[in-house]
């Protein structure tokens, strides 16, 4: 019998989180690798939850996400950063990943699982409203103070 070539794994440990910044930092061109496990510490301690797929011995995609309560998503659970590696985009990662999740999410009550994401990223908003199903349904606002 083969061993399980795919996997998803909670990444827990700093060394993880050391592991994964590869990817991540696909997404997150903005930290160096001390800043994200600084941030990724203090987000740990708030419920933040750091989820990766593999292939064999490779993370391919990345997903952070954290069941949050409000009052219009109720119990919910909300995609901070959702990546897949470059070399390995359009592959059925991120669709795998996100199922995984989405298990998650059912399995510790949320009645919805929801994410912002940047207006210039077309290709991810196809993907998250053709392929997986999500409704585009407000806007997000920020102010730099």
């Amino acid at each position: 019998m083969s061993a399980v070539k795919e996997r998803v794994l909670e990444l827990t440990t700093a060394e993880q989180w050391k592991e994964a910044y590869p990817v991540m930092s696909q997404l997150r061109t903005d930290l160096t690798e001390l800043e994200y496990v600084e941030l990724l510490s203090e987000m740990a301690e708030e419920g933040y939850r750091l989820f990766a797929w593999y292939d064999g011995d490779a993370i391919v995609a990345l997903a952070g996400a954290g069941l949050r309560i409000n009052f219009y998503n109720k119990r919910h659970v909300f995609i901070y950063d959702l990546i897949t590696d470059n070399s390995r985009r359009s592959l059925g990662y991120g669709e795998k990943l996100l199922n995984a999740v989405h298990e998650w999410a059912k399995e510790n009550g949320a009645h919805y699982v929801s994410l912002e994401s940047g207006l210039q990223r077309k290709d991810a908003h196809r993907f998250y409203e053709e392929k997986m199903g999500y409704e585009k349904w407000c806007y997000s606002f920020r102010k730099k103070l």
